[in-house]
This record gives structure tokens, C-alpha cells and sequence, in this order.
């Protein structure tokens, strides 16, 4: 099967299951264990990518610059900055931590 087939497949797989949340009846989604569920899903989607970002490279676990990065953004986070300077702040620390070595 060629890359083309493969990437028309996965476009009609996730336009059928766009399709299938409009399916869904609007009582079961007022429900409050969906909320809690889909809130904490959520957080947890993010918590995964974030650290598949920031330790992996090639197939292995590395520590580099990103988590110094990660590391200052969570800082200027827990200081309540705006989110133009938390992003600022990370890719300031990166550059900083590559420079350096």
C-alpha cells in the first residue's frame, strides 16, 4: 500500500469519528463523571506530549537544553507571567543553555 493510501485512510478514519461525536446524545455528554473524565484526559494528553517533546530524541531519553527550558517555563508559570513571556522565557533558557555548551 503506498504513503498516499496510508495518509487518505487515517484522513477518512478521523473524519468518521468527527462524524461519530455528532452522534452522540447531548444528554450523556452533560453528564458530570464525562466532564471530570474528559478534563483529566486532557491534562494527561498534554503531561505525555510535553515529556515525549522534552526527553526523547531518536528513540532514546536524552537531557539536554529543553529541560532547562521546561524547567524556567514552569518558574515564570508558578510566577503567574503572561504566556508570551513563559514562551520567551523557555526558548531564551534554551538558546542560552546551547550557547553555553
Amino acid at each position: 500500500m503506498s504513503l498516499w493510501l496510508w495518509v487518505l485512510a487515517a484522513c477518512a478514519a478521523v473524519y468518521a469519528t468527527k462524524l461519530l461525536g455528532y452522534l452522540v446524545p447531548e444528554g450523556w455528554l452533560k453528564h458530570p463523571a464525562v466532564g471530570r473524565v474528559s478534563a483529566m484526559l486532557t491534562i494527561g494528553l498534554l503531561a505525555a506530549l510535553v515529556a515525549m517533546n522534552t526527553f526523547s530524541a531518536d528513540q532514546t531519553v536524552v537531557i539536554d537544553a529543553r529541560l532547562g527550558a521546561l524547567a524556567a517555563a514552569a518558574v515564570a508559570l508558578l510566577l503567574r507571567a503572561p504566556f508570551i513571556v513563559v514562551v520567551l522565557v523557555g526558548a531564551a533558557t534554551a538558546a542560552g543553555i546551547r550557547a553555553l555548551g
